[in-house]
């Protein structure tokens, strides 16, 4: 056989099997290097009460959900209703990640909307996302008691996200 023949063949193949490994996939996961970590020191401004300072071990002694919103994207309108409903139902401890936004902007989102979260963390300049690997809003990060990073989920938290994988690590149960 020519070996020139065999080029095409070769590229062929090496397509196929880069394409098998990518079947039954979810495309929405992407490996997060820091679940299992500790979770990024972090020092920002309260969004409703700016004179108020939170830090990493100032949300430490209970797990809770950090949930990366902004104003501006029309995916956390979906998931807003999701988290409301855990907050009152589970007693959910909800940390807001308020992300590249105008604090005005937002605090009329949550007038508007409502507003569930413990503490919301002001972030206009995206420096502690960038630190979280934030790639856009929505994110969430399931945070434990000693805070480390358990789970990060990109895009809009559905009730079957946060009953089948959520809540089970915020409760201590393996999903």
């Amino acid at each position: 056989m020519n070996p020139r023949a065999a080029i095409p063949l070769i590229v062929f193949l090496a397509i196929a099997v880069l394409l098998w490994s990518g079947i039954g996939k979810d495309p929405s996961v992407l490996p997060s290097m820091l679940v299992g970590r500790p979770a990024p020191a972090f020092s920002a401004p309260e969004l409703r009460n700016p004179a108020v300072v939170h830090n990493k071990a100032s949300l430490l002694g209970k797990p809770y959900l950090l949930n990366v919103f902004a104003s501006w994207c029309p995916t956390c309108r979906i998931e807003h209703p999701v988290l409301e409903h855990y907050v009152r139902q589970r007693k959910l401890r909800l940390i807001g990640l308020n992300w590249k936004d105008e604090s005005a902007d937002a605090l009329q989102w949550l007038r508007q909307f409502g507003d569930p979260y413990e503490v919301i963390l002001y972030d206009p300049s995206g420096r502690i996302g960038i630190d979280f690997g934030v790639a856009a809003a929505p994110e969430s990060f399931v945070i434990s008691a000693d805070g480390a990073i358990l789970y990060k989920h990109i895009g809009a938290l559905s009730m079957e996200d946060m009953e089948n994988k959520v809540m089970p690590l915020l409760e201590g149960r393996q999903p």
